[in-house]
């Protein structure tokens, strides 16, 4: 596998001022990639096809934290099968029970028919083997008289979405790749199961699991107008205006007005590169990937990529030329793997560095910190001990700390575009801020948040802040509340079911719950109310 071209006999400082140079955003910066973000929010609401798709969710409304009802999700998220019993107790807390099944490569790669009868004979494990608290037994298999039990669907996959029961897969990612799937109604192929097997459920709505952080930030803190999701993937999806969404056209979405989710895919966000300030390790790392010039703002910021970006330019340290500069010229089997470099390495290193040191002086103070993170290197790295001095360490240090920092800078821009584009917020020139004729004028503005990057990783969300303050000013930026989506894929799910049954089931009690659009709470059911969530 070929490196990125190494440096020539520079001095390392000299090498680590073209690193500096190349990683940092400056203000200026941030605000280019905001005003492009702005633009391509516009033409995905106004047309299909883009690669900022801006899909129309048909979720509309969200809760305050107020409901109650206990409900089932289904989250699919890998190599386990999560089931789990949601109770929402209407004082913006909820209970949680459930259980977990695997799930086989077989059942990834196999029929599509196959994995959706395993997620429907899941379900149907979970409603017998473990009976619900304070509800009495589940009803799963079920007379044509008895009441059905309402499913909402978290799919987190891409789709095209038609309705909110309704949306065709578009390509399987994360290592499934079901046959006969694609172009599928996921809907139907869940139901379908169900139906096959006799098993008295109905599925009544899809949600993405970035919908579903967004919801179940709602639930929590009373409010919330995006969901942001800064993990191994990212992507957001926020409260829009359905006159916005011009691509609906004549839809009876449209003629009912009011607000409606969109789900952004924002980590296809300027796939032309045009405004992401791209280094010769962000090139490499795309013309190697699985997707070449897609997902271009993912690869810059999220989990996934981090690592690799490291790598790069560790590699081209160790290589250069004619003299080493890092680790004596001496790499890895590991450094030398496409994808060695784990992220949760660079967060391991920046910990090591922000830990206490004990007493002493400065420099002592400074050794001890880079001996830690000689410790992280010879352990995660597996370079022979000898081949790292602490010099070397600081380096790794700071090539680390540039690469996350410019990720997590890079991330405001994308919050920032979005409270810009709904009204709450406009770009800061540096002058004196008002508020004056802002949506939400003076208010808290809810966002929620999901993701290892933007919960583990030393400084991120600081970082992100402090980003978001130069883009919208400090007036704007003090009202954000920025705070943790508790279990989107389970609340999430459940609070979408909520939702379905608002927009098609106002004050129904056919076995479910009695609704009240105004307020959208639900009364005590006659029957337990469940929802499946099946999410990344």
């Amino acid at each position: 596998m070929s490196h990125t071209t190494a440096f020539h006999g520079s001095a390392k400082e000299d090498v680590l001022d073209a690193l500096y140079n190349q990683f940092t955003i400056d203000d200026q910066g941030l605000f280019k990639i905001t005003q492009t973000f702005l633009s391509e929010i516009s033409e995905g609401l106004s047309s299909y096809g883009r690669p900022m798709a801006m899909i129309p969710t048909f979720v509309k409304g969200v809760p305050d934290g107020s409901e109650t009802g206990t409900f089932l999700a289904l989250d699919l998220g890998g190599t386990n099968l999560r089931v789990c019993e949601v109770t929402l107790l209407g004082d913006k807390t909820f209970s949680l029970r459930q259980q977990k099944y695997k799930v086989s490569e077989a059942l990834k790669t196999g029929e599509v028919t196959t994995l959706f009868d395993y997620l429907a004979d899941s379900v149907d494990a979970f409603l017998t083997d473990t009976p619900s608290q304070g509800h009495g037994s589940h009803v799963s298999h079920a007379d044509e008289d008895s009441p059905y039990v309402p499913l909402a669907l978290t799919f987190s996959f891409p789709v095209e979405q038609s309705a909110l029961d309704s949306g065709v897969l578009l390509t399987w990612t994360k290592g499934f790749s079901a046959k006969n799937a694609v172009g599928k109604d996921v809907v139907k192929l869940l139901q379908d199961a169900f139906d096959r097997k006799h098993i008295h459920v109905k599925c009544v709505a899809l949600v993405n699991d970035t919908v579903g952080a967004l919801l179940s930030r709602a639930y929590t803190s009373g409010g919330c107008i995006l969901g942001a999701i800064f993990g191994t993937g990212t992507n957001g999806a926020y409260v829009e205006d359905v006159s916005k969404i011009t691509k609906l056209g004549e839809s009876p979405a449209v003629a009912a007005g009011g607000e409606m989710i969109v789900n952004t895919e924002w980590g296809g966000f300027n796939n032309s590169r045009s405004a992401l300030p791209t280094t010769p390790y962000d090139n490499k790392l795309d013309r190697e990937s699985i997707n070449p010039r897609f997902q271009a703002f993912e690869k810059f910021i999220s989990g996934m990529y981090l690592g690799e970006i490291a790598r790069n330019v560790i590699l081209s340290l160790i290589d250069a030329a004619p003299k080493p500069l890092l680790f004596g010229g001496r790499s890895s089997a590991l450094l030398n793997k496409q994808w060695g470099l784990d992220s949760a390495v660079l967060s391991e290193i920046e910990e090591a560095w922000e830990g206490p040191p004990e007493q002493g002086a400065p420099q002592a103070q400074k050794e001890e910190k880079l001996l830690r993170i000689q410790g992280v290197l010879v352990q995660r790295l597996e370079i022979s001990p000898p081949d790292i001095s602490l010099e070397d360490a600081d380096v790794v240090r700071q090539v680390c700390n540039l690469i996350a920092s410019r990720a997590a800078r890079m991330s405001a821009t994308a919050v920032a575009a979005i409270l810009v584009h709904t009204g709450r917020a406009r770009l800061w020139d540096h002058g004196e801020q008002s508020s004056d004729g802002l949506k939400d004028e003076g208010k808290r503005i809810g966002v929620g948040v999901d993701g290892s990057l933007v919960e583990f990783y030393p400084n991120f969300q600081t970082k992100l802040r402090a980003s978001l303050r130069a883009l919208v000013g400090p007036e704007v930026e003090s009202r954000v509340d920025i705070g943790m989506a508790k279990d989107g894929s389970g609340v999430g799910a459940a609070l979408c079911a909520l939702v379905a049954q608002r927009q098609s089931q106002a004050n129904h009690t056919n076995g479910a719950y009695a609704y009240d659009p105004e307020t959208m709470k639900v009364s005590a059911p006659t029957e337990v109310a469940y929802i499946s969530s099946l999410s990344r």
